[in-house]
């Protein structure tokens, strides 16, 4: 027969008001009590159940993580951080890829609205979404702008174009095209675009931006890469989006007989462990995602224990020159 409450406080000699105290955490409860109720626990094999708990604190002790998709390197990365650090919180995690699908994003901010779970921490591609605006929602993003009231954790993206764009200057690159997203969805990632507009203008050279979108496949991405090519023969340095592209372009520009870094040189970003390791000669601007992750979960917290928050919080990035075009 399953043991019960009621059987836990017999045998722990207390009442279950007690039992109930030392489960949930709450009221003064000896050292010496605590002991005998989860002695009493063990010895009956009794297992809380942990719904009823959950409806009584209000808190379901699940956090939802929801970004484009996993299988890019640096929302892998992310996630994986994430994770381990919620987990060791006492928080369990659930994990939604919402790349072009808004109604996905809608689903996870219901499940928050109706206490289904106790926070989301999101960094989707996904706009015009109004569930964003309400006040006090405990949300927080990563390298993107939901709304005024959710706090933004970001990597110093406006640095980031500047090292790059200089990187590739200094390498002798003159003609550098910056590889970039949607301007019309309201990312920190724009400022690196900026960034490399603001160098190139500096160095008196003109800037090209040309545009290629996250959502795109890679075939559709090798098409456009490959136009690009066609439409600026005289292309020296790319500054590619993201570490990905930048694989992408190498391919391509390999296939129409380009050698790199001889006749192009190339430098992405983000910079996780996954692309140094696979390629450790590519340059690339590497994002702090461990300490993104973990100010990400630290400024969550305090959202769900109604405490102040600073609404934005940048990171330093850093240089990682793959050894090459010395």
């Amino acid at each position: 027969m399953k043991s019960k409450l009621e059987d836990v406080a017999h045998l722990a000699n207390v009442s279950k008001t007690t039992v109930s105290r030392v489960l949930n955490n709450r009221g003064y409860i000896s050292e010496k009590t605590r002991v005998k109720v989860y002695q009493a626990m063990q010895e009956l094999n009794y297992h809380p159940n942990i719904l009823a708990r959950q409806l009584y604190q209000q808190k379901t002790n699940i956090i939802g993580l929801l970004f484009p998709m996993v299988s890019n390197p640096f929302f892998g990365e992310l996630i994986e951080e994430l994770e381990k650090g919620l987990y060791r919180k006492g928080y369990k995690v659930i994990i939604g890829n919402s790349l072009n699908d808004p109604q996905k994003e809608k689903d996870y901010l219901n499940q928050l609205l109706t206490k289904q779970i106790d926070g989301l921490i999101v960094g989707t591609h996904n706009n015009g979404i109004k569930e964003y605006q309400y006040k006090n929602l405990p949300i927080v993003s990563i390298e993107r702008t939901v709304s005024k009231e959710i706090p933004v954790i970001e990597c110093d993206n406006y640095n980031g174009g500047i090292l790059a764009t200089n990187f590739l200057y200094e390498a002798g690159c003159r003609n550098i095209i910056h590889t970039t997203g949607r301007s019309n969805i309201d990312m920190p990632s724009n400022l690196r675009d900026k960034a490399y507009t603001d160098t190139m203008m500096s160095f008196g050279l003109t800037p090209c931006s040309y545009p290629i979108y996250f959502d795109m496949n890679d075939e559709e991405k090798k098409k456009h890469f490959k136009e690009m090519f066609i439409k600026y023969p005289n292309l020296d340095g790319i500054f590619a989006g993201n570490d990905v592209e930048a694989a992408i372009i190498m391919k391509v520009a390999q296939k129409l007989g380009k050698k790199i870094p001889e006749d192009i040189k190339i430098i992405g970003f983000d910079g996780t462990k996954l692309c140094r390791n696979l390629m450790p000669n590519l340059p690339t601007v590497v994002q702090p995602i461990e300490l993104m992750a973990s100010n990400a979960i630290t400024t969550l917290e305090k959202r769900l224990n109604g405490e102040e928050i600073d609404l934005k919080t940048t990171f330093p990035v850093k240089l990682y020159d793959g050894h090459t075009y010395k």
